[in-house]
């Protein structure tokens, strides 16, 4: 069975196999639909978006679950990665608002409201050290709706799935023949626009695979090209070799949060990480020394077929 179709901004498609030939076409749609009204932050009604104008809220599931993942990634990357960074995402006009004039005073300024360390959930209510804090769970959900669908499968008995939501893939078992799923890395693309090329293509079990990338999201400004992967720690998009990186963990949602910390960090930074890490690989496409699109990958990340 297929299902597929378009959420949060983009494509998503289920392969499973079923001995039942069920049809969960509602169901999925439904945790789609459990996940929009709780972290997407263009649904004006979100459990986030309320959060994040200080309005009462009941916190649900959905909501903790990202929020508890994000603090945890932010204390591993000693904060690389930090869900308070929306301020200074929309002033860079990766949001739904145009962008700000970017001035070092502006940045600066903004900064001041970026610490994960300044929010936490204490009786079943965000509390913000500043009240201008807002949260943007954007690197890891779509990561954690991948991990939902699968959960959900896993529940109903499906053993041998493949769950692709907007890139932020969750496996498990394999197909009917005992091959493994096979999946595509992209190639680094010229633009935002440009048509899909593979890099290499892996085979996966049992694991979560998600890709980060800089070439297909950015914004220009002056006719200079800035990332959409932003620092924390400066305020400034990256400026580094790194075009993208792919990480494979035990789940979707943790491979999502990584690939967006090597994707600020850097290879040089982030490579000591994952290899601290237990079960994570990871798969970098970088320019080396000589402006050549080159790659690197940990020992234990799938071959290419």
């Amino acid at each position: 069975m297929v299902l597929q179709g378009l959420a949060q901004g983009s494509y998503y498609a289920v392969t499973y196999y079923d001995s039942l030939g069920r049809n969960f076409q509602h169901e999925i749609d439904s945790i789609f639909h459990a996940v929009d009204v709780s972290v997407n932050l263009w649904v004006d009604t979100s459990v986030i978006c309320k959060v994040n104008r200080n309005e009462p809220v009941a916190l649900d599931q959905i909501f903790i679950d990202n929020f508890n993942l994000a603090q945890e990634a932010a204390r591993l990357s000693d904060g690389y990665f930090d869900p308070t960074i929306s301020p200074i995402v929309a002033a860079w006009g990766f949001s739904n608002k145009k962008g700000d004039t970017i001035t070092p005073q502006l940045i600066d300024s903004l900064r001041n409201l970026v610490d994960y360390r300044g929010v936490r959930i204490e009786d079943g209510k965000v509390v913000k050290d500043h009240p201008l804090m807002t949260l943007d769970f954007n690197a890891i959900a779509q990561g954690y709706t991948s991990d939902l669908i699968a959960s959900f499968l896993d529940h109903r008995g499906i053993h041998n799935y493949l769950v692709d939501t907007g890139g932020e893939i969750m496996a498990r078992g394999g197909k009917p023949d005992g091959q493994p799923w096979i999946v595509g890395i992209e190639k680094p693309a010229p633009e935002w626009d440009s048509e899909q090329q593979l890099q290499t293509r892996i085979a996966l079990r049992d694991q979560g695979l998600v890709t980060s990338g800089s070439t297909r999201k950015y914004v220009e400004r002056d006719g200079k090209r800035y990332s959409h992967c932003i620092d924390p720690t400066t305020g400034y998009p990256v400026d580094h070799q790194v075009l993208s990186v792919t990480v494979m963990a035990k789940n979707s949602a943790w491979a999502d949060a990584l690939a967006s910390i090597c994707m600020v960090m850097g290879m040089e930074k982030s490579l000591p990480l994952i290899q601290s890490l237990d079960g994570v690989e990871a798969y970098y496409i970088f320019v080396n020394s000589d402006n050549e699109l080159d790659t690197f990958s940990t020992e234990g990340f799938p071959k290419s077929m």
